[in-house]
């Protein structure tokens, strides 16, 4: 438990120190959003340009809730940390609607690619937002990669303890 506790540990500080917005776990979630794209695409235009982000947060999100009910507490843990990782890069590409000034790439190549979340939030009539909902996602990255951390942390404590205990009362028989 305090190794993966000390790669959250790291992970959060690279995290926090990086400047870019886009963190090396995110060459992962790029892959799985342009997929996202691909996939829910074929329910129509409007959801293939929600897609790339449904799916991104859908696939951590749904192998977080398999490790839950398998009873997998640190495999539970690492999907849901990671699941809220992708709020940090989602945050990023959605600060960006406005200014539009990230590398976009395209599942299907072609034509130029367009900037989903400026899509978005034209149609939702919010683009003057866009940094403010950044902000906010970004935020609840940030305290769910936290809790998350301290989740595992508090259960393994209390494993600890219990074994300690245990210990204790073996030793007293």
């Amino acid at each position: 438990m305090g190794a993966w506790l000390a790669f959250y540990a790291l992970f959060l500080v690279y995290a926090a120190l990086d400047k870019s917005g886009f963190l090396l776990i995110d060459n992962v979630n790029l892959v799985i959003h342009e997929g996202g794209h691909l996939l829910f695409g074929w329910l129509g235009p409007w959801i293939g340009i929600w897609g790339g982000t449904i799916l991104q947060w859908l696939v951590p999100l749904l192998l977080a809730v398999y490790f839950f009910v398998q009873r997998k507490p640190v495999a539970f843990a690492f999907c849901l940390f990671f699941f809220f990782e992708n709020f940090l890069y989602t945050a990023t590409y959605m600060a960006d609607a406005r200014a539009m000034q990230l590398p976009l790439v395209s599942a299907g190549g072609g034509d130029e690619p367009e900037h989903d979340w400026n899509t978005i939030f034209c149609r939702l009539e919010v683009l003057q937002y866009d940094t403010r909902i950044a902000d906010v996602i970004r935020t609840l990255g940030w305290i769910g990669m936290l809790s998350t951390t301290g989740w595992l942390g508090f259960r393994g404590f209390k494993a600890r303890n219990a074994s300690v205990e245990l210990a204790q009362q073996n030793e007293v028989r």
